[in-house]
C-alpha cells in the first residue's frame, strides 16, 4: 500500500529543516548504497554522522508522532537511517530495492520507506519518485512538506533531473506489524473507526470496529 500524507511538518519545522540542510556538507551518495544500488545511484547526501543529520531527525520525529493518520496506518516502532537526498539535472537513482537491514551497533528491518519532500514540485523538472506496480510505475511528486510512504520491498527509482534541484528527506521504519496486508487491514479498520466517529455513527457499531482493531492489533503486533 502507498500512502500519502500532506503538511507532515510545519512551515516553522520546514524552515527549520532547511537552515540545518544549508549549513551541513553534502558527499557522493554512493557511500549509503550497497554493491548493486551504488552502480545506479548518483545524488549527493549530507554525512551521516554531521551534526544537522540529528537535529533533522528530532524534528521529523517529532513531527510524525503528533500524526494520528501515519501511526494509525504504519504503526512505527523505529524510524532509523534518515538521510538528505539531494539531486541536480542530470542525477537519478535507478531501479532498486532498499536493503533489508540497516543499522550500525543495532540492525533494524526496512519495513516501510518513506521521502518527505522538500522543495516544490515546480522548482525541478523530472525526479519523479517511480515505484513498480503489476500495471507499470506510479509516480510520486509532491509539494514541499508532503510525504510518500511505501513497502520497502517495492522496486523504485528516482527519474533523471531535468533541470533545478530535489531537495528529499529520507528513512526507513520498523513497524510493530511486520505483514504488509495485517497493516493494510488495520488502517482500514482504523479510518472506519474515525469515519463512524465523524458522523454520530451507531455506538454499538463504533465500539465493535474499535473492538475488532485492538484484537487484531494484539495478535499481529511485535513488540
Amino acid at each position: 500500500m502507498i500512502l500519502t500524507f500532506a503538511d507532515v511538518v510545519t512551515p516553522q519545522e520546514h524552515r527549520a529543516i532547511l537552515d540545518h540542510v544549508a549549513a551541513a556538507e553534502f558527499v557522493d551518495g554512493r557511500q549509503t548504497a550497497g554493491a548493486h544500488a551504488a552502480s545506479r545511484k548518483n545524488n549527493q547526501q549530507i554525512q551521516r554522522d554531521a551534526p544537522q543529520i540529528a537535529s533533522i531527525s528530532s524534528i521529523v520525529l517529532g513531527a510524525l508522532r503528533r500524526h494520528d493518520a501515519f501511526r494509525d496506518a504504519v504503526y512505527p516502532r523505529q524510524l532509523h537511517s534518515l538521510l538528505v537526498s539531494r539531486y541536480f539535472e542530470g542525477m537519478e537513482y535507478g531501479a532498486h530495492v532498499d536493503s533489508a537491514l540497516m543499522g550500525e551497533t543495532v540492525l533494524w528491518r526496512t519495513d516501510l520507506s518513506f521521502t518527505l519532500f522538500l522543495n516544490e514540485p515546480s522548482e525541478y523538472g523530472g525526479g519523479e519518485l517511480a515505484l513498480e506496480s503489476g500495471s507499470g510505475e506510479i509516480l510520486v511528486k509532491l509539494p514541499a512538506r508532503s510525504m510518500v510512504c511505501y513497502p520497502t520491498g517495492q522496486l523504485h527509482r528516482v527519474r533523471t533531473i531535468a533541470k533545478g534541484q530535489r531537495l528529499v528527506v529520507v528513512a526507513w521504519i520498523q513497524s510493530h506489524v511486520r505483514d504488509a496486508g495485517a497493516r493494510e487491514a488495520l488502517a482500514d479498520l482504523a479510518r472506519a473507526r474515525a469515519l463512524l466517529h465523524e458522523t454520530s455513527g451507531d455506538a454499538r457499531a463504533l465500539d465493535l470496529v474499535n473492538k475488532t482493531h485492538a484484537n487484531l492489533l494484539r495478535r499481529w503486533a511485535e513488540a
